[in-house]
């Protein structure tokens, strides 16, 4: 596959079929029960982390032969060695492990592609959500997707989404998501100066695919992420006519620029809006640790 070509449909297609095989996988494991790990960080590991590891490597790596992959339970890979890299793949394999152990099904498989630093292209896979499996893919510039099983039970149903415009709020309040786990003071600082809103606490990429099609309208992350848990989501986000923002810029989201994999803050929308904008400075000089 030449450099910067969009993926074809057959591509995708086989991507999203390799996605939702390792999401088997994982429910298998979930099912069945598993022993918990700590990592080096202290965050926890289990062996539906490192089963959809690899397989979503083997996955990648047989579709696009030489083109590189930097997976969350892969070994450090220096900048140095990165900013060679044009192209490459970004994967979290268990995005939500957290959420895994807890058994409340907000977990997901991502898998995003990234051209000089831009996310261009990802898949997001909930293999346990309570209504079924359900995959998000968009392609920046050919649009978002939202997969599900049919009525029937015998095919998959793809539907495209977008994201919404932001509803008058007097008449209809807006639609913050958040972690449930993470950041909590200064998600309260951001929603305190919001005009009415609704406020839901979700884990894992699943924020990001609420914005994506349209049942949410903002996402603040004031608290720490690594690249992988962001890059398929923010593809999906931005395929669907959203954006994802650094907080401190409001400057598209970028990948692969630092030695540290940490991103800064941000924030995913579907509509920008100077009155969300004035409640994420709020937000941020709170934070003493910026002052």
């Amino acid at each position: 596959m030449e450099l910067d070509q969009r993926l074809d449909r057959e591509t995708i297609d086989r991507l999203i079929a390799g996605v939702e095989a390792a999401g088997h996988e994982v429910m298998a494991i979930y099912r069945r029960g598993f022993a918990v790990e700590k990592k080096a960080d202290e965050s926890p590991l289990t062996e539906a982390d490192l089963a959809a590891h690899h397989a979503l490597l083997a996955l990648v790596e047989g579709e696009t032969p030489g083109v590189p992959v930097l997976s969350e339970e892969s070994g450090e890979i220096p900048l140095d060695t990165r900013r060679g890299w044009s192209r490459y793949w970004l994967v979290d394999p268990l995005d939500g492990t957290r959420e895994f152990i807890a058994g409340n099904g907000e977990f997901t498989l991502n898998l995003a592609l990234v051209e000089h630093g831009v996310s261009v292209f990802g898949i997001v896979h909930a293999p346990a959500l309570p209504d079924g499996a359900v995959t998000w893919w968009g392609q920046v510039g050919q649009g978002a997707f939202r997969r599900e099983r049919g009525s029937t039970g015998d095919g998959r149903r793809e539907c495209p989404i977008r994201v919404r415009s932001l509803p008058d709020p007097d008449r209809s309040p807006w639609q913050v998501v958040g972690s449930r786990r993470d950041g909590a003071l200064a998600l309260a600082t951001f929603c305190r100066a919001l005009p009415a809103h609704g406020m839901l606490a979700i884990g894992s990429s699943l924020k990001f695919c609420r914005i994506a099609e349209g049942k949410a309208d903002l996402y603040p992350r004031l608290a720490p992420t690594c690249e992988w848990d962001t890059a398929a989501a923010q593809a999906i986000v931005t395929a669907a006519g959203g954006q994802v923002l650094e907080a401190e810029t409001l400057e598209p989201l970028r990948y692969n620029r630092r030695e540290s994999l940490l991103n800064p803050d941000f924030i995913a929308c579907g509509q920008r809006d100077p009155r969300w904008e004035l409640a994420l400075i709020e937000a941020l000089g709170s934070d003493p640790e910026r002052r």
